[in-house]
């Protein structure tokens, strides 16, 4: 069974910076592109960034050079640093797996981030 843990979101000023993570397993994590999304109110769910399991990366032209998402193989995990967050970055943050091999996506139950003074 896979299971995406996310963990990390809170209410942070503007400028401000927050650090998510995500704890994957059930899933061939070296085999997984991983990456975040986000949805807030009334608006549809977008790509923040990802990463493939060799470490290329891919970003929202909203978030490039304030967001860095990493993963760590050995432990099976994603994180997603954020720095010099707005307001616009208020979001329920979500954690995605797709599989390379079966093309079968998985979501976590997503983080809450605020950003607001």
């Amino acid at each position: 069974q896979v299971q995406l843990v996310e963990s990390g979101g809170g209410l942070v000023q503007p400028g401000g910076s927050l650090r998510l993570s995500c704890a994957a397993s059930g899933i061939a994590f070296t085999l997984t592109t991983m990456g975040w999304y986000r949805q807030a109110p009334e608006k549809q769910r977008e790509l923040v960034a990802t990463i493939t399991s060799g470490g290329s990366t891919k970003y929202a032209d909203s978030v490039k050079g304030r967001f860095t998402i990493s993963r760590d193989n050995a432990k099976n995990t994603v994180a997603l640093q954020m720095n010099s967050l707005k307001p616009d970055d208020t979001a329920v943050y979500l954690c995605n797996a797709l599989s390379t091999i079966t093309g079968m996506r998985d979501w976590g139950k997503g983080t809450l981030v605020t950003v607001s003074s």
